[in-house]
């Protein structure tokens, strides 16, 4: 049948007007994800507000500090006394609030495995002696602290931290700008006794490691491993550069079809710690990184009794994870960001526009 002119000329309008539909589109998307940006952020603030208003003036003065302070970058991950306020130190009401602070930030997921590390204080009471180890195993031993004014839109933090957990969290400009870093250990990995026995609390990040290197053909395997002997510790310890060197181990380009598909399932494992409004802009960030700027690497034995110790070294972010102390009984992980650790390069980028006026 032939064309009409009128039917041509409208395919031609519709041909012209394609790229700019498409631009209109993309911009309410834009504007889309930075309101829920911005609501999200707005949610979060108002539960730290929500926790401070529990707290008496004195637990008020102890929980919060100046978001500049050099306190909100001093992180640690051993079982120590610090700053803020502890679950100790709450009544019912302020618990509830810090509960609800939490899941603010941490998906379901996120949430369990937090609670879960916590609980793990008591099982290792237990084994390591009961009532008398109580001061230096205690699962109420965690603080929680503020850091500026809980305003969206303004600069301001949060955190919790203990043995073997420390969450920080960076919000400025209307958005969440950085969750890391982030450690997350388990001691005993794997509980022994009680009720809690079989119990892995970051079992699954171990898992779909393991079943990534033991997929592996022997040459891309030798490649891949890069010490026979896992380090003790990860690398990437308080007060010491996030320095890992160069990457090494093999590049997620060079991986098969099912091999890509668990590093990014690993990958996403330990993102989704936080809920998808944080979790969905990290791992596209990590998407357009490409496959030629992703590795992943193993240290130590390949079967779960044998120490051991992996890395995935991105452009913009390194994990670690070690499972080497107590019999192979005691897991550390961490994420860092490489540049924005605490917001640090955003803040810094951020605070260089005002002055220029820009």
């Amino acid at each position: 049948m032939p064309t009409s002119r009128s039917t041509t000329a409208d395919n031609r309008w519709v041909t012209l007007l394609a790229p700019w539909l498409c631009l209109g589109v993309m911009a309410s998307l834009s504007q889309a994800r930075e309101h829920a940006s911005h609501a999200f952020e707005q949610r979060v603030a108002d539960a730290a507000h929500a926790f401070l208003d529990t707290l008496s003036p004195d637990l008020q003065d102890q929980a919060t500090f100046e978001f500049d302070s050099d306190v909100r970058k001093d992180w640690h991950f051993f079982p120590k006394e610090r700053v803020g306020v502890s679950w100790k130190e709450m009544s019912v009401p302020q618990r509830r609030a810090a509960h609800a602070l939490l899941r603010s930030t941490l998906s379901s997921k996120g949430y369990l495995k937090a609670i879960s590390i916590m609980q793990l204080e008591a099982i290792l009471q237990e084994l390591e002696g009961g009532p008398e180890v109580a001061g230096h195993r205690d699962p109420e031993k965690y603080w929680f602290s503020i850091f500026g004014d809980p305003v969206a839109g303004e600069d301001w933090g949060w955190r919790v931290e203990g043995h073997h957990l420390s969450v920080n969290v960076t919000a400025s400009s209307g958005s969440i700008i950085a969750t890391t870093p982030l450690f997350l250990g388990a001691n005993p990995a794997e509980v022994p006794i009680g009720t809690m026995a079989g119990t892995r609390v970051l079992g699954d990040v171990e898992d779909l490691a393991r079943r990534l290197v033991l997929s592996m053909e022997e040459e891309m395997r030798s490649r891949a491993i890069i010490d026979v002997v896992a380090p003790r510790e990860v690398i990437t310890v308080p007060e010491h550069a996030i320095d890992v060197g160069q990457p090494v181990g093999v590049r997620l380009n060079q991986m098969t079809g099912p091999q890509k598909r668990l590093l990014r399932q690993l990958i996403r494992e330990l993102a989704t710690t936080f809920r998808p409004e944080i979790a969905n802009p990290t791992l596209a960030e990590i998407r357009e990184q490409g496959g030629d700027q992703i590795y992943f690497a193993w240290a130590g034995g390949l079967s779960p009794d044998e120490g051991h110790y992996y890395r995935i070294h991105g452009a913009s972010f390194v994990v670690e994870y070690d499972n080497t102390q107590n019999d192979v009984n005691h897991v550390h992980a961490v994420w860092h960001s490489l540049q924005n650790n605490f917001g640090l390069d955003t803040l810094s980028r951020h605070y260089k526009s005002d002055d220029h006026g820009e």
